[in-house]
């Protein structure tokens, strides 16, 4: 069996206000303020940010990861940086939903 570590995902679903629509997307997109965090670890692979064509104030995030042990390690050493970006951000959605960590 082999003991490779396997790539890690983590998907959320966003409900988000109207008036927040445009502050949302630089914060979550590709190139936001979450990715710039992420980056400061080696084991992240990159954002997808999805917006749904049937209702534009829902959008899905996928956050890839080398593996669970490097989201895990960038969650211990950036915890402080996590809690004050999600401060910043609680207010632009009306609903936030977990979909599943993937191996």
């Amino acid at each position: 069996m082999s003991t490779r570590m396997s790539e890690y995902a983590y998907v959320w679903e966003f409900q988000v206000s109207a008036q927040h629509r445009l502050e949302f997307e630089k914060h979550y997109g590709e190139e936001g303020t979450w990715v710039t965090l992420f980056r400061q670890s080696p084991g992240f692979l990159g954002t997808k940010l999805l917006q749904d064509r049937a209702n534009p104030l829902r959008y899905v995030t996928i956050d890839r990861w080398r593996s669970k042990e490097a989201y895990l390690a960038f969650r211990t050493e950036c915890a402080a940086q996590y809690e004050a970006l999600d401060a910043v951000c609680e207010g632009l959605t009306v609903q936030e939903l977990s979909l599943g960590h993937l191996e």
